[in-house]
């Protein structure tokens, strides 16, 4: 079919491209700087202009939606602009162009109040208790998302949790750099469970939600390795794989958070270049268990990962050498 994907010059969203022309599909891309993905059609603009959006929706039969403002920090309008008003603009051309499926690229952090969750499944988005500018917006564009699903227009929403793999910049890129520069605690000793997902396990999880629309639809779907292990342990293999020594020094996470508010307000006045070193969604990310029960969404989208956690650090462990 031909697919359109946004934010395809993102990490996750150049996977999902990649794969989805190597399945054969004719792939457009829509995003601000080039894909890079071989064998896609580029077209380059914000997802917030109607006018560029109904050119790239058109003729379409299905949507991969990535594209998003992801920081921990920012002014709350242009998380709106982006995260919001851009879906908003993109589901408005879909309808027009008689697009008749559609994966909206969500986030676990939509519905993280703070608590812990231990093997649950997947809970409602939830702006209201959602953390931060970013998981608010992303949970107001998931339900805005899922209400227009309907039987001319199927969607689904996939919320991949914590996506890492070789060429990661964001993630993995930033807790190598702080680690070499020993700025990198452990909160609690690191003994927290949490799930990630290997970035071809996302990628190949959220194009089986393309191709299953028809079944899945109108559902949301927390999609992750299904391996949850201390957050400690995690750490150490990604700082080993890029041969840098692991962090061992902890703090406790009452502190953590506490740091954490005092430097968002901080950056509120006066931002830095880059993300703020911590800030309270982060400590209680770090300190706090987030594993989920996968069952359903390997049942509905009929796939599981094939790429273990431990095979991804053998992997990262290659692309560093």
């Amino acid at each position: 079919m031909i697919v359109l994907v946004t934010g395809a010059s993102g990490f996750l969203g150049r996977a999902v491209a990649a794969r989805l022309v190597a399945a054969g599909h004719d792939v457009r891309t829509l995003q601000r700087r080039p894909s890079g993905v071989e064998g896609a059609t580029d077209i380059l603009g914000s997802i917030t202009d109607p006018r560029l959006v109904a050119r790239a929706t058109d003729g379409v039969e299905g949507i991969v939606h990535l594209a998003a403002k992801v920081s921990l920090a920012g002014a709350p309008k242009e998380f709106r602009t982006v995260n919001v008003e851009g879906t908003r603009t993109l589901l408005d051309a879909a309808g027009v162009a008689g697009v008749t499926r559609l994966v909206q690229v969500s986030s676990p952090s939509v519905a993280y109040a703070g608590a812990a969750l231990v093997g649950v499944g997947t809970e409602p988005a939830s702006p209201a208790r959602a953390r931060g500018e970013y998981a608010r917006t992303k949970a107001e564009a998931e339900l805005l998302a899922l209400a227009r699903d309907s039987p001319k227009m199927r969607v689904v929403a996939i919320r991949p949790h914590l996506v890492w793999g070789p060429g990661d910049t964001q993630l993995i890129g930033r807790i190598v750099e702080r680690a070499r520069r020993g700025r990198l605690p452990l909160l609690n000793g690191g003994t927290a469970l949490i799930d990630t997902t290997y970035v071809d396990n996302a990628a190949s999880g959220i194009v089986a939600a393309l191709h299953r629309a028809d079944a899945a639809h109108g559902r949301a779907f927390v999609l992750t390795n299904g391996e949850p292990r201390p957050v400690g342990d995690l750490l150490a293999g990604i700082c080993l794989a890029a041969d840098v020594r692991p962090p061992r020094w902890s703090i406790p996470a009452g502190i953590g958070r506490a740091a954490g508010t005092v430097i968002e307000r901080l950056w509120a006045v006066r931002p830095g270049m880059d993300e703020p070193p911590m800030t309270r969604f982060l400590a209680e990310q770090l300190s706090t268990a987030h594993w989920f029960d996968q069952r359903e969404t390997r049942r509905a989208l009929a796939w599981t990962p094939s790429v273990s956690i431990d095979e991804g650090l053998r992997r990262l462990a290659d692309a560093e050498t």
